[in-house]
């Protein structure tokens, strides 16, 4: 077995609700990260109360799942007084690690919450290795690598730091275009402070420029008749450079997400977990597996890039638009299997005869054709036109509860 093959890293998977945290535990997450209703940094995101943060950790913790807690907001003074709290709540509730980028809040998390691992967040700009040993002697378990660190400079810092100092790095989503996302362009323009997870993404805005003599006047940056989208990042995909992130010494792969829908969260999951187990099973030269990069391209994204994994990047702005790239919708989420039917709850309408993309957890996707529908009291139909109804559909063996029924876009 190569040594490649023997330090596969552990997938990290966004979890913004109760809802998305059972799918990335189901489609194969390692662990998950999420946040509380405060100190988190996506407050777009559903985020968890303190019943679902119960709920969550009971659910992962079940399935051998761990699940980390974002506290990597910069906290002002009328905040501080509230973690204290808090921070011994994730304690009692025994969550595996809380991720934090202020000094002071490092510090309340080794006082208050002194049985879970420190993670230190991306938010603290790790890009050495004497930054790296500097958190570890403040009692870090792990630090979650500044995002413009190339995988030559990785390797160094893991070569440089404790071998108990846990590496983690991002490796799939949304790409901030501000240095390891400390931005104040969101706060400047808005009044949504980037940094305590209220960003408006003002980076994703169409511009022009105004010539100082000129009030008034704007002049396009035009690389279309729409003008230019200059700050706007293309989204991350490291998914066929796996086995170099293993032979860098990465201990995690963090997918972004947190913002993401359900179906986002089960593709992402299911594609990676598909990767790294053909990685761990490879002995010698690997290369991802094709169905991986079709089902990376079945979500909603931006073009993908690899930023600045292998050098100053060159592919990591979209200047044309902001917009997503969309293939695929769900058509239905499957809830069991009974007297050779798939049983699924409809989420958008379809027409008999229709072909699905099934995606099983933990599996790679196969076709399922519905040449034959029925509703809930077994008539059969001829379209599926109402949100929410019970539909059944006869297939040859049993599909997972929790599986989803896609269609490709016209």
């Amino acid at each position: 077995m190569n040594t490649i093959t023997n330090n596969i890293p552990e997938l990290l998977c966004p979890a913004g609700d109760i809802t998305r945290l059972k799918a990335a535990v189901d489609y194969g997450a390692d662990a998950v990260y999420l946040a509380g209703e405060e100190f988190g940094m996506r407050t777009a995101a559903t985020n968890f109360g303190e019943a679902d943060l119960i709920e969550g950790v009971k659910y992962a913790h079940d399935r051998g799942v761990k699940v980390h807690v974002t506290c990597n907001t910069i906290p002002h003074n009328d905040e501080v007084p509230r973690l204290p709290d808090f921070l011994k709540f994730l304690n009692e509730i025994k969550v595996d690690a809380i991720i934090a980028a202020d000094l002071g809040t490092i510090m309340m998390v080794k006082k208050y919450a002194p049985d879970v691992d420190l993670h230190v967040s991306v938010q603290s700009g790790v890009c050495n290795y004497e930054t790296a040993n500097a958190f570890y002697n403040l009692g870090a378990k792990r630090i979650v690598l500044a995002r413009e660190l190339s995988l030559k400079e990785i390797k160094e810092i893991r070569e440089k730091t404790p071998r108990d100092l846990e590496i983690e790095m991002f490796a799939h989503g949304a790409m901030c275009v501000s240095y390891s996302s400390r931005c104040l362009l969101s706060s400047y323009m808005t009044g949504r402070d980037a940094n305590r997870g209220d960003c408006a993404q003002p980076c994703r805005w169409s511009y022009s420029l105004m010539e100082e003599k000129r009030p008034g006047q704007f002049f396009n940056i035009t690389e279309t008749e729409k003008g230019t989208y200059i700050l706007n990042a293309n989204d991350m995909c490291m998914a066929e450079y796996l086995d170099q992130i293993c032979d860098a010494g990465v201990d995690s792969i963090k997918i972004e997400g947190r913002a993401k829908s359900h179906y986002y969260v089960s593709v992402v999951t299911n594609a990676y977990r598909g990767a790294l187990d053909s990685l761990k099973a490879t002995d010698g030269e690997w290369s991802c597996p094709e169905w991986v990069m079709e089902e990376l391209n079945k979500i909603s994204h931006r073009n993908y890039s690899t930023g600045f994994y292998f050098g100053s990047p060159h592919n990591s702005q979209t200047y044309a638009n902001a917009g997503y790239v969309r293939d695929y919708s769900v058509a239905a989420i499957v809830d069991g299997y009974q007297d050779g039917k798939i049983i699924a709850t409809l989420k958008n309408k379809f027409l008999k005869g229709q072909e699905f993309d099934c995606l099983e957890p933990k599996a790679k996707p196969f076709i399922v054709k519905a040449d034959v529908v029925y509703n809930d009291k077994n008539e059969e139909i001829e379209s599926a036109p109402h949100p929410m109804m019970t539909i059944k559909i006869p297939y040859d063996k049993p599909v997972k509860a929790g599986s989803l029924l896609r269609m490709k876009a016209d």
